[in-house]
Parts: structure tokens; C-alpha cells; sequence
């Protein structure tokens, strides 16, 4: 079993793409109005407004903008780069600036226009990186 994707239901999704787009350099796949993926070398992150809940029983069963028990994450070659070309986008929004974590993982973290929790790390120690060696 492998995972797949993650999804994010918004109800802005235009702001949603745009955001994705700009802090990792990605070009989404847009397969309807209302639903795309940002297809990396290891997994998807999916977007889909709040229209596609039709497709699962309906509006009740997720709310936009209310999570906070996830962190997306991305791993990056170098965090302190990413910092430097994103600090000004994402004033306001940044939780932690590039912090090594107990776990040798150099991290930035910042939250999303939907307030969903965004964490690009950098492994640097060798025990992290061979956690990480996958990705």
C-alpha cells in the first residue's frame, strides 16, 4: 500500500492554487473548475472545492479552513533559500522561521490561505537524511 495524495477541500480554490503554485514553483494539473493536483516525484496534494462534496454525501461531511491536526510537508534542498524567497509572500503567515528540529530536520513553518499548516524541512544531520532518503 502506498499513499497516494492528501486533499485539501477549500472554498476559495482559485487562492488555494495560486498560493501552491508560488511557494513550491509547481504547475498544477487541472482536471475540472473544481479540482486539481500538485503531482510531486513522490506524492500528489490535491485541491477540490467545497462543489466536489457532492460527490461524497455532501456539504456536512468536511468544513474549509478548520483543520489543525496536520502539517503539510515538503522536503526541500535547502530551507534557508526557501525562507529568503518566500518571507516577504508569506508575512504574516509564518509560524517558525528555519528552526532545527530534535529530529535533524531544519524546518520553516507557515500556514496556508486557508490556515492549514505548511512545513518545507531541509534533513541535516545524516540520521535524518536516511529517514528521509526515500524522498
Amino acid at each position: 500500500m502506498n499513499l497516494s495524495s492528501i486533499r485539501i477541500i477549500t472554498a476559495e480554490i482559485e487562492r488555494l492554487i495560486k498560493f501552491y503554485e508560488h511557494i513550491t514553483g509547481l504547475s498544477v494539473v487541472r482536471y475540472t473548475p473544481d479540482f486539481v493536483e500538485l503531482r510531486t516525484s513522490i506524492t500528489t496534494l490535491a485541491i477540490g472545492s467545497t462543489k466536489t462534496l457532492q460527490f461524497f454525501g455532501g456539504d456536512d461531511i468536511v468544513q474549509p479552513e478548520q483543520n489543525r491536526s496536520i502539517i503539510i510537508e515538503f522536503k526541500v534542498d535547502d530551507v534557508d533559500q526557501d525562507y529568503e524567497r518566500l518571507s516577504a509572500y508569506l508575512q504574516g503567515s509564518i509560524v517558525q522561521k528555519p528552526t532545527i528540529m530534535p529530529w535533524g530536520n531544519k524546518s520553516l513553518l507557515f500556514r496556508d490561505p486557508d490556515g492549514n499548516l505548511v512545513n518545507f524541512f531541509t534533513p541535516v544531520t545524516p540520521e535524518a537524511a536516511g529517514r528521509t532518503e526515500r524522498n
